[in-house]
């Protein structure tokens, strides 16, 4: 959501957040930590529904009771202060939501398994949700898929953001991708009247919506009758209202709404780059819509279309006179028979079994446990896009939802033991076992034949971005040459988050040493022997200001985009001994580890006296360039370009960081929405400078690589950087194994055009 308000124009609830790090230092300095490890060391059996949930209780118990520090306390009721002043209204009502950091991984979906809190109000009321927020993390239910996914709970911790309340006549979830059939083509959106929980929990049938996004029309529109609606209470929380029958029919949403939040969700996906999940509400009072919540789509940004998904509503075939006993909402793809077991309660899933078909009048994170067991899940309620839905299909169970609103409700007409085939791919459940239909399934989807995919050999170095060393491991497989950027202020806020001025001055030096290169070495060591290139800490005052004990070193500037930062903080004795811890850790990666893929790069170099005193101290420290290790330099400052013949003789090679070089070469701030219009990496003043800097470089025999983001999202820019004999791209994760493909196909075209003389002829030298 931060994201969204600083970089987009995304309409987003004015709000604040606690920090992840808030929680951990919670959960240490109340002793938290230890008991909860205590506490679930103790569990025998996760199955056992009663043991999980008893000491679920207890630990949630014992995180509420535990005191939140002063200083948080503090820090909390300042911000709803700071809050109240920018609504311009005394004590307003806030959603209280839960954000793990573990839950929005593109390959698992930990969402929805916390807790919210809604139409809170008072300081007071915000600090005791909070801490409620954070006992959310051992429902029994997160506990129990946490532990099904191998993730330890000391790993995970809880952001909880606290926005304005929207007085929502209208709410839902949209997918910039349709998530029945992976059409990312089409976005999908589930509204209801009211608050969004009633989605959430299945208890309400959603109206339903998809919208092509080519043409920006409404393709298909299925309006549900709602009974009951979830409203804001006038003196806080919430509360049930009946809705008159002759409004049940009346769609949640006009036509004009939802195309509205089609184009925000087009916006989003642009942003972020992958398929997204997104919540919005609908305010009753101004009709305004707001964004609420934006996280990665999990299962089809896995699975990218799977040509055993049925999109196009195939005809089944050899089926002789099959009886249809209900339809409902395709909610997971997949072909299975099973036995029929219904359960009304979640109080009674121990008496389910493996390999049965699950049947239950609505979907919600409750009912997780059975469905690791289930061949299929059928409910009477609930959208495509309630949480357990999204579940079953990170699960990869066949799932249908929704039944009753198809005209037969699920549990009148199914009862325990009756075989069944659950066709989720069309949202239909036949009587008994259709053998040709499993049949044409086991047909189309052959174990015997690997697909292998081929990434041709390119001159030009594919490279990858990384910021979290976490996630190292798991992209370590991706067809890339190396790490081209390791950004390492993410290890200082997301696992140090102190000021290193503060740790030196706490006597922590050693500390701080070990981390960084902890952080560092599981890059090197997972990508090992591709080389890693590590960007020396780049934060601007303000970020520094953010870590712990930060305010007493940084100064409050104007313009910290041009002030205190890169190269210049480096050789500042008031910034000096803390540069050396940095340079402490390479060395400590490189010579105690013996990771020497570990190369190093100076970001925000002004002028050539700070290049050569900043690889002065590098000597100082032990780390002299060699052919075992680079030094590169960061060229995002006009000076850089002009200067390169001279920046040359220090250094082994150039990244190119379009985002900040556009910025300063065209004037224009890309976080400033008067002027972001005129931010482009592709005008022509950038690409001069560009192409200036490669001839220039190479006449000294000197790389240049780039690390903006213009080539993972214009392929055309990438064609023009190979032409001007760029010698590496490093892009990000997600558009790695395109961007492989891409230069390898702009390689060949130029290498046939050249040997023919009969391709595309362009001015190779774009007027320079």
């Amino acid at each position: 959501m931060g994201e969204l308000t600083s970089e987009t124009n995304i309409p987003v609830p004015y709000g604040f957040a606690t920090t992840s790090h808030a929680y951990r230092y919670f959960m240490e300095t109340s002793g938290a930590n230890t008991k909860v490890d205590q506490l679930l060391k103790s569990i025998k059996d996760y199955e056992d529904s009663n043991e999980l949930n008893s000491v679920c209780k207890e630990i949630r118990r014992m995180i509420i009771e535990s005191p939140l520090p002063a200083d948080l306390t503090t820090s909390i009721k300042d911000a709803y202060a700071e809050l109240e002043g920018r609504i311009g209204q005394k004590e307003p009502f806030v959603a209280i939501r839960s954000s793990a950091t573990a839950e929005d991984l593109p390959d698992a979906s930990f969402a929805g398994q916390q807790e919210s809190y809604l139409n809170i109000k008072g300081a007071d009321s915000v600090v005791r949700y909070v801490k409620e927020c954070y006992a959310s993390l051992f429902t029994k239910r997160a506990t129990y898929y946490r532990h099904k996914q191998q993730f330890p709970h000391e790993k995970v911790a809880l952001a909880a953001t606290i926005q304005m309340m929207v007085s929502s006549k209208a709410s839902g979830v949209m997918f910039s991708v349709n998530i029945s059939n992976g059409n990312d083509q089409q976005i999908i959106i589930d509204s209801i009247r009211g608050l969004g929980e009633y989605i959430v929990q299945g208890i309400v049938t959603p109206d339903d919506f998809i919208i092509d996004k080519k043409t920006n029309k409404i393709i298909q529109k299925s309006v549900n009758q709602q009974e009951v609606e979830l409203l804001r209470g006038t003196d806080g929380g919430v509360q049930e209202k009946t809705i008159a029958p002759n409004e049940r029919q009346k769609p949640s949403l006009n036509d004009d709404q939802v195309l509205e939040l089609a184009s925000y969700a087009k916006d989003i996906e642009k942003h972020y780059g992958c398929y997204m999940d997104m919540e919005f509400a609908l305010d009753q009072i101004t009709n305004k819509l707001w964004l609420v919540q934006a996280r990665p789509e999990t299962f089809w940004s896995q699975k990218k279309k799977k040509t055993s998904t049925n999109s196009e509503g195939q005809k089944i075939k050899n089926i002789t006179d099959p009886e249809i006993l209900v339809k409902g909402l395709a909610a997971s793809p997949g072909l299975v028979s099973g036995s029929v077991h219904v359960i009304e309660n979640p109080k009674d899933i121990d008496q389910f079994k493996d390999g049965e078909v699950l049947v239950t009048s609505m979907t919600s994170p409750d009912w997780v446990p059975a469905m690791k067991k289930a061949a299929g899940v059928i409910t009477d309620n609930g959208g495509m896009t309630c949480h357990a839905a999204i579940v079953s299909r990170e699960m990869q169970i066949p799932s249908i939802v929704g039944t009753k609103s198809r005209g037969i409700a699920a549990m009148d007409v199914l009862t325990d033991g009756t075989i069944v085939t659950v066709d989720a791919n069309n949202g239909i459940v036949y009587e008994g076992k259709i053998d040709s239909l499993l049949d044409t399934r086991s047909k189309k989807q052959p174990t015997a034949t690997v697909n292998t995919e081929f990434f041709a050999p390119t001159a030009t170095q594919v490279m990858m971005n990384l910021g979290n060393p976490d996630l190292a491991q798991q992209y370590a497989s991706l067809p890339t040459d190396g790490i081209g950027l390791m950004r390492e202020e993410f290890i200082w806020t997301s696992f140090i988050h102190e000021h290193p001025l503060h740790m030196i001055e706490e006597g922590k030096s050693n500390q701080a040493v070990k981390m960084l290169a902890e952080g560092i070495s599981q890059v090197a060591r997972a990508m090992a022997p591709r080389p890693v290139v590590l960007r020396f800490s780049d934060f601007k005052s303000s970020e520094y200001r953010n870590l712990k004990g930060g305010e007493k070193f940084e100064p409050h500037e104007p313009a910290d985009l041009l002030g205190w930062r890169g190269a210049s903080r480096y050789y500042d004795p008031k910034y000096l001994e803390a540069f050396k811890l940095e340079l402490a850790a390479v060395k400590k990666v490189r010579d105690e580890f013996g990771l020497t893929n570990l190369n190093v790069m100076i970001p925000f170099v002004r002028t050539i006296k700070e290049i050569e005193k900043v690889t002065t101290l590098m000597k100082d420290a032990g780390l002299h360039r060699s052919a075992e290790f680079k030094v590169y330099m960061m060229a995002e400052i006009p000076s850089n370009i002009i200067l390169a013949d001279q920046f040359n003789q220090y250094i082994d090679g150039y990244s190119i960081g379009s985002n900040d070089l556009t910025m300063l070469l065209l004037g224009c701030d890309r976080n400033n929405d008067t002027v972001a219009s005129l931010f482009d990496e592709r005008n022509l003043a950038v690409k001069r400078a560009i192409a200036h800097l490669i001839k220039t470089a190479h006449q000294d025999n000197k790389t240049v690589s780039i690390c903006g983001q213009a080539p993972s999202e214009y392929p055309e820019f990438t064609e023009f950087l190979i032409k001007q004999g760029i010698d590496y791209v490093s892009v990000n994760p997600d558009t790695v194994k395109d961007t492989k493909k891409n230069v390898a196909h702009f390689e060949q075209r130029i290498l046939l055009d050249k040997a023919t003389n009969k391709g595309r002829q362009s001015r190779t030298n774009y007027e320079w």
